[in-house]
């Protein structure tokens, strides 16, 4: 019998123990931050050589020199030759359907111009350099570089810098192949906190980006947390959830299966079923019983699912909906009859797979939303990764001097009530002149 907690909205402390099921604390502690603070130290000082310190001895490997760490561009598209055709063609399926949402995103310049012939607008530009990180070694995601890269490329950024990490040298072709297939700029065979550093603040032969995208382990989110600042950040990402609200009547094994795919990530996942029907609940976990051990990942499943994974009864679809924006899922399936009416009522979800043949699994790889998602309750204020992570707005004042002459009364009246003085007499030089371009 696999230990799932079983939770009822009609109980007195369902809210609380709601809550203490949905609670989690960061990874990183005192020994994690510690350890990063100095990596970040160390490389800030040192440039390639601290990362070269670190690499061969976290990765096992025997650089000398940091170019020999840097992955040409010829090695990406031998990768992308090497690797099987039916992969290669599920890549390009991918990558063409991720670009083609996220060109859906791609934010304009925009101005207006008033009465008196003041303008205001919004001048939109791309970052300049953008690092991704993407894990690498057992752990090696070519989706990983699709989703990052993609929206910035389509935003305009110039250079993309991938990190990705080569323990004992060994390099994913599948990642290698989704770097040639995104237009990558440049790649190393580093990793871990050193590579963090590397992007943050630059070395010898890393250069400086302005924002890190991309996933790791521990000692990166926690170096990303602590050069957040020095450069932007996407998000610090937490465990992979999953919540599905059913109406009972969809395969139980779907349901099953779908809770799996969350919790086969880690130990850390979490996987919630919402269901008015009790006798369903009791199916699905059925077919959890039924099916876990056909899975390779069966213990870390079986792990999840026990520390962290619930099974809830609600009264209906609208008292699941509440539930739904209490917890702010990182994926939401509303495997229902009316997915599309059910969706109007939710304000917090990272990503909505609607109806009961959406499986989250497509959204990871190739729906073409991106899977980088906010997580740990953090899509109540938080959106996906996209496109206008990637691109910067800048107000956009042009002042007439008629708007000059009315703009600059009001932010003198304002000013002086403020006690800032040289700002209202900047506003009245303006008022009664005449420019040269006026003479």
């Amino acid at each position: 019998m696999i230990d799932i907690k079983r939770l009822n909205s009609h109980s007195a402390d369902f809210w609380p123990n709601l809550e203490q099921r949905l609670a989690w604390e960061s990874v990183s502690d005192a020994a994690v931050v510690k350890t990063v603070e100095t990596i970040l130290a160390e490389v800030k000082r040192r440039g390639d050589a601290a990362v070269i310190e670190y690499t061969n001895r976290y990765d096992r490997m025997q650089a000398r020199d940091l170019r020999e760490l840097e992955i040409p561009a010829a090695r990406w598209r031998e990768a992308l030759a090497r690797i099987p055709a039916a992969t290669r063609g599920a890549l390009e399926i991918s990558v063409a359907r991720l670009r083609a949402y996220h060109q859906h995103q791609k934010q304009e310049t925009w101005t207006y111009t008033e009465a008196d012939g003041t303008l205001l607008g919004q001048q939109i530009t791309p970052l300049d350099r953008v690092g991704l990180y993407v894990p690498g070694g057992k752990a090696a995601y070519p989706s990983s570089v699709l989703m990052n890269a993609i929206p910035a490329k389509v935003a305009g950024v110039p250079e993309v810098v991938m990190v990705v990490p080569t323990p004992g040298g060994e390099l994913n072709e599948l990642v290698l192949a989704a770097a040639a297939l995104t237009d990558v700029d440049r790649v190393f065979a580093i990793g871990g906190a050193q590579a963090v550093a590397a992007l943050a603040y630059g070395t010898e032969s890393v250069p400086r980006v302005d924002k890190i995208v991309g996933p790791g382990n521990m000692y990166v989110a926690t170096a990303k947390r602590i050069v957040y600042g020095t450069v932007g950040i996407d998000m610090i990402a937490g465990p992979s959830e999953i919540l599905i609200v059913c109406d009972g009547l969809t395969d139980p094994d779907w349901t099953a299966m779908d809770l799996f795919s969350q919790a086969e990530h880690d130990e850390d996942a979490q996987s919630i079923l919402l269901c008015p029907d009790a006798a369903y609940l009791d199916a699905v976990q059925a077919s959890i019983e039924k099916l876990l051990p056909q899975m390779e990942r069966a213990e870390i499943i079986r792990k999840s699912l026990a520390a962290r994974g619930a099974l809830i009864q609600v009264r209906d679809l609208d008292e699941a909906a509440a539930v739904v924006n209490f917890i702010s899922p990182e994926h939401l399936e509303l495997s229902v009859a009316d997915p599309q009416t059910l969706a109007k009522s939710i304000r917090h979800a990272g990503a909505i797979f609607m109806g009961r043949y959406t499986a989250e699994a497509v959204g990871d790889y190739c729906a073409g939303p991106n899977h980088v998602l906010p997580t740990s309750r953090t899509a109540r204020f938080s959106s996906p990764l996209g496109v206008y992570d990637f691109q910067k707005r800048s107000s956009l004042i042009m002042c007439s001097p008629d708007g000059a002459r009315t703009l600059g009364a009001t932010a003198s009246l304002l000013a002086r009530g403020e006690g800032l003085t040289a700002h209202a007499r900047s506003a009245e030089y303006r008022m009664g002149a005449r420019g040269r371009d006026e003479k």
